[in-house]
Formats: structure tokens, sequence, C-alpha cells
């Protein structure tokens, strides 16, 4: 069990640092009146805190918010995000290494939640340089911060020698809010993180009892420092967070100095400080403070009331001796040192490097397998399974598991060396997520901003407890890998409840996410080969839980297709089809059935395998022409999941064999044939085509 400690005395600010404190308030205020939207009470009562957090402990320079060993803020309550983005413009962060604009200036503060603006309402990390990770969606950003932790504590154990420890070594500090801890997906992820004990890891709860609905004793009266406690997490208090720098900088060096467990440092907040109208009232919270309670809070901070976007001088100043200064002084210790360890282990050295850029081993293919024609086949969550191992045993930092379910999903690394990722081994390979689908999206998130490669599994059916957290990674453009099983109603016995049905093509609905289904097991190893050099787009695989044929590749097309999203499987022999068969995954057999039999009858009629509608919609349109001709107008769709979107490749009068309902319990066979996906079915509906 974890234990409390209340931290003081009360000390006064410096002139300075009272300046500094309040340029970040004033300018959080003006942003959001001039927007005229956003949240300007938590920046307000927030300011103390993150101003003593980026000048006195973050090591962080400015000049490269992209250096591998810097501490990682994360603001997971992202309607606070002028506080962020006053910090990122003080502290002169720049737009990347070498760059010489800020990322921040001025001219971006004023137009805060505008078209095109690198300041939008939320933070967006694939926009702003200096912002970890896009948060918005509360209690997203404390699952993205144990991932980094979770990554941070595999680097160190992966790449750290004797001599060599502080290169990998950093801290993740993250912001958080009452909003944040009444989500679920707080408690998920911080019980992981208490249970792996991430001594790395600091949350500071901005304890303000605000929501927008009013004070949080109308829905939230738990004690949240007992319950960190009871995660394991080291709890520390901030009585007076909106002056006590001193008992802020205590908290912020104890949690530094803490080992074997998180922490959570209480912080105790009016929202809207210094608003003598709006102090700690929900009206600080979700709206423009006004002109007039403006000039009062002003007046309350010694500010000058009629200048707007005013920064005093000696403000940048203090920024650039404090953060700017360490920052600069420990990056160029740790680029100096980096030099040193390539010359030890030069090995070593050129896979962090890999890692950090996003390039993948020579040779990490090699082992890939080709699998043998096979009329009993291999379920595609199986031949999955082997092909993860073959790509993890040449990727050293593709790492992962599932939310126990590794054993069902196949997703366990089995070759030497891979070990379980737990408190005492933190180099282990295998994650294990516990049953916490939404927690493991975000941590897997946090995880590869941080440059190593995770993938999460789970049955489809439950991605529905992970969306948010899926959606935000294709938001924000990284490659996560989600290995979905049990895909259909072939789950069988296990009945609607488990059975996948809206689930495709919900997960199809999000943009810039590349959804496959395989057909077979060279599907799946060629989908491997296309899915690991993506940078940014997250991937979601639903694999089988049944056997499926695997295809002689000597009589049908080459697998390789998958890589355009969608191929000819077979063809006419004149390649002038008639009808044309078009399906995913488990139901492409159906289609290859139904095609023989035609065949076998002269009919003129193609295969189409479409294992991924993201990637084929990506092609030039000649080439998806030429795989769906638009003047061949007979066509049979053919997928065991809802008939949503089907119609784009079935056409006005095509047919589309589908799932219209939730399913059922029974064995798979009985399932097959009361929901009509058959052979016969296939082969009915075409004739009916071929009709018209």
């Amino acid at each position: 069990m974890g234990e409390t400690t209340t931290l003081g005395p009360t000390t006064p600010f410096t002139d300075m640092d009272n300046l500094a404190i309040n340029a970040i308030r004033t300018l959080s205020m003006d942003a959001v009146q001039q927007a005229n939207s956003g949240h300007p009470g938590a920046p307000m009562g927030l300011a103390p805190l993150a101003y003593t957090l980026w000048n006195r402990f973050l090591k962080y320079d400015p000049a490269d918010p992209s250096w591998p060993a810097r501490d990682r803020f994360v603001l997971s309550n992202g309607h606070a995000s002028m506080l962020l983005y006053s910090l990122l413009h003080l502290a002169g962060v720049k737009n990347g290494p070498g760059s010489t604009v800020d990322s921040v200036p001025m001219s971006e503060i004023m137009r805060f939640r505008q078209l095109h603006s690198r300041t939008a309402g939320h933070p967006e990390s694939h926009i702003t340089a200096g912002v970890e990770t896009t948060t918005g969606p509360l209690g997203q950003g404390i699952g993205n911060a144990v991932g980094m932790a979770i990554a941070q504590k595999w680097i160190a154990a992966t790449f750290s020698k004797p001599g060599f420890e502080d290169l990998f070594d950093f801290h993740i500090y993250a912001i958080c809010g009452d909003g944040c801890m009444m989500e679920g997906i707080a408690s998920e992820a911080s019980s992981l993180a208490g249970h792996l004990q991430l001594d790395n890891l600091t949350l500071l709860y901005d304890d303000n009892t605000i929501t927008i609905e009013g004070h949080t004793d109308l829905a939230f009266s738990e004690n949240v420092a007992a319950r960190y406690a009871a995660y394991g997490w080291h709890v520390l208090h901030v009585e007076k967070g909106n002056v006590d720098t001193a008992a802020i900088a205590a908290a912020l060096a104890d949690a530094c100095q803490t080992r074997g467990k998180p922490t959570l440092v209480d912080v105790k907040t009016l929202i809207g400080y210094g608003a003598p109208h709006k102090q700690n009232t929900h009206a600080a919270h979700g709206e423009p403070l006004g002109d007039a309670e403006i000039a009062l809070a002003k007046k309350f901070y010694g500010w000058p009331e009629d200048k707007k976007f005013y920064v005093p001088d000696g403000v940048y100043e203090r920024f650039q001796a404090g953060i700017g200064q360490r920052g600069a002084t420990a990056h160029a210790a740790w680029s100096r040192k980096f030099a040193e360890y390539k010359k030890q282990f030069p090995e070593l050295a050129a896979t962090f490097e890999r890692m950090q850029a996003g390039e993948l081993p020579p040779g990490w293919d090699q082992d890939i397998p080709t699998f043998p024609a096979d009329a009993k086949g291999i379920a595609t969550r199986d031949s999955g399974g082997t092909v993860l191992n073959a790509v993890a045993k040449n990727v050293p930092w593709l790492i992962g598991g599932a939310a126990d379910l590794a054993p069902s999903t196949k997703t366990l690394l089995k070759f030497d060396g891979a070990g379980a990722m737990q408190a005492a081994t933190p180099a282990g390979r295998n994650m294990h997520f516990g049953i916490r689908e939404h927690a493991m999206g975000a941590i897997m998130n946090g995880m590869v901003l941080t440059k190593v490669r995770p993938y999460g599994s789970g049955f489809l059916i439950f991605s529905d407890y992970g969306r948010p957290s899926i959606r935000l990674a294709a938001l924000m453009e990284i490659p996560v890998i989600y290995i979905f099983t049990h895909d259909s109603i072939g789950v069988g016995e296990d009945g609607p409840t488990h059975q996948p049905i809206e689930q495709v093509g919900s997960l199809r609905m999000i943009p810039n996410l590349v959804v496959i289904r395989p057909a077979d097991a060279n599907e799946v190893a060629e989908a491997w080969k296309a899915v690991m050099p993506l940078q940014h787009h997250p991937v979601a695989f639903a694999l089988t839980r049944q056997a499926l044929p695997t295809l002689d590749r000597t009589h049908y097309a080459s697998a390789a297709g998958v890589a355009r999203g969608g191929y000819v499987l077979a063809d006419a022999p004149d390649g002038k089809p008639e009808i044309l068969l078009i399906g995913t995954g488990s139901e492409v057999q159906l289609c290859v059935a139904a095609y023989e039999k035609l065949t076998a009858e002269g009919v003129q009629a193609r295969v189409i395998s479409l294992p991924s509608w993201e990637w084929f919609e990506s092609q030039p349109q000649e080439y998806r022409d030429s795989v769906i001709p638009p003047a061949v107008t007979k066509r049979v769709c053919v997928e065991m999941a809802s008939t949503f979107g089907w119609e784009r490749y079935a056409g006005a009068t095509g047919a589309i064999i589908g799932m219209h309902t939730f399913g059922a319990s029974a064995p798979l066979k009985d399932l097959l044939k009361e929901f009509g996906f058959s052979v016969d079915t296939v082969y009915a509906a075409a004739k009916q085509q071929l009709q018209k």
C-alpha cells in the first residue's frame, strides 16, 4: 500500500517568479477572451505548479523538443491548453531540432482556437512541436503518461550499460483534473502503473473541486489520495497550490527521489484564481471571463489592466535562465556522453538511433514465413501469432501484449529472451495489460510516442472498450498496431455478446486507421510486410478464430496484392469478367468456391480479395477500376458483418450477403447455415445477378 505525506511550509514568490506566473495566467485569459472560446480557469489556477515544474525541474531543451532524454510533460486535462501554449511560448520552444522558428510565437497565442493555427482548442501533438500527446478526452493523458513511463523503463533496461545509465533516464510528469479522475481509464491505467512500480511517473492532480456542472460534490465524493495509495502510489499533498511554490517544489523534489512507486501530488487550487466574481466557480471553467472580470483579475495580479498579450521585461529571460540554460547544458552533456556510448557499444547505439528515427533494422522481414497450400488451413489468429513472432524477433523494440487474452489472440512472444515485462524485469517484451482495453490503447499511444513500437490485442468485440484511444491514435497519426481476433459470428457458442457485427464497419469509419481482414495465412504475412514500415497510420487487424484454407498461390494470385488493399485473386480466363465476387477475411473462401462452380459452368467470373478498404481507396483510380471494373455491375459482396458501407462496392444493383442481426449462440456450422454464409448462398446470389 502507498502512504500519504503533507508538505509545506508557505514561502512567498520572488518578484520575477510572480511576474512569470502571472504572464502565464494573463496570456491564457487574453487568448480565451479573444477567441471567445475556451477554458481560462484551470491555467489561472495551475500557473504556479506549471511554472515551478518547467522552470525549476523539467529536464527539457527548448531548442530541441524531440531530444530523446527529455522529461515528458503531459497535460491530461487538455481543455487547459492555454497553460501549455503559454509555457511553450515563454520557454521559447522551437519547431524542431536546429529550427530558429518558435513553435508557439505570440501570433499563434493570438490565434488560439482559430482555423489552421498551432493552438488548437485541445493540444494536438502532430500539429505543435512541444506537445507530447493529443489530449482532450479526459483521462487519456494519464494513460499516455503511463505508456511513456513503461517505455522509459523498457528503454533504460534494454540500452543502459555501466557508466551510461543516465543516458536513458527521464521522468514523466502529467497534470490532470477532477474530470480525469472520474473517468474509468484513469483507474485502469493508474492501477497498472502501481503494479509496475513506475517510479519515473509523477501525476499532478489539480484538486480544485470544480467541473462544468458545478462543484464536484454533485457526483464525486471519493478520497482520491486514499484510492491512489491503495493502487500502491506514493501520495503527497500541497494545500495552497495557488501561492505555495515552496511546497510545490518540495513535492516535485520528493517525487523525483521516490523509488519503487509512482507519485501522486494532490495539489489544492482555486480555479480562476484572482478573478473575484468567478474564482472557484464553474463559470471560470468553460467560458471566457469577460473584459470586466479580466480587468479585475489583472488588477489583483498587479498587472496593467489595459494591456493584452503583455509579457513584462525579464520574463522571457527568466525562462531562458531556468529551463533554457538547464536544458541546453543537460542536452550538451548527454550528446557528449552518447558519442562515447556509440564508441563503446556501436550496435546498441545503432539500434537506439533506428528506433528513434522510426527505421526498421536490415533484414527485419527475413523470417516471415510463406505458408504452403492447405485445404484444412489455419486460423488467421494462429498464422498471425507465427508472423508476429517472426517479425518481433528481428525488430527489438516491437513489444506488446493483450488485455488478458494472449492465449486466445496468440500474441505471446515465445522466442528466447522475450520475457515478461514486470517491475523486476522491465526489459521483457510481453506486456500484460490486464483486463483494461481502454487503458491498453492509451498506454500504447504513450509508448509509441516514446518511440517503441507497441501492439495490443483482444477480441474484436472489445474494440468498443478501447475505441476512444484507437481514434486518438488515428488523429495523432501514430503507428500503433491492434491485433483483434474472433472477428465474426465464427466465435460460435459465445453468442451475440461476443460476436462482432458492426465493429469492422465502425473501425473503417475512423479516418487514418487501416483495418485489415486477411483471407488466409499468406495474406497475414503480406499484411505484416506492409504494416511495419508505416509511420503515420495505426492499424487494426481483424483475425479469425476458425481455421481458413491456405490458398494455393500457384493457382491463385500472389498474396502480395494485400499491400494495395484489394486485388484480383482469381479471374475469368479472358480477363473480362461478367460477374464479380468480392469478399474479405474468412468469406473469401466462399467466393473462391463459388467461383470454381461458376467457372466450371463457363461463367466468366472474378474473385476479388479486399482485405483493406483504406489501402484500396488510396490506390490510383486506374488501379481500382482495373480490379473492380465500373462496367461490370453484376456483383456479389460477402462479409460476416454489418452490410453498412458495402454499397460502394456492390453498386446500385449488386447483392450484399452480410449480417442484419446480432447473431446467435450456437456451434459455428449451425450459425453459418442460419445466417446464409455458404458456398451455395454465394453461388445462388451470383446466378440471380447473372439473370438480371
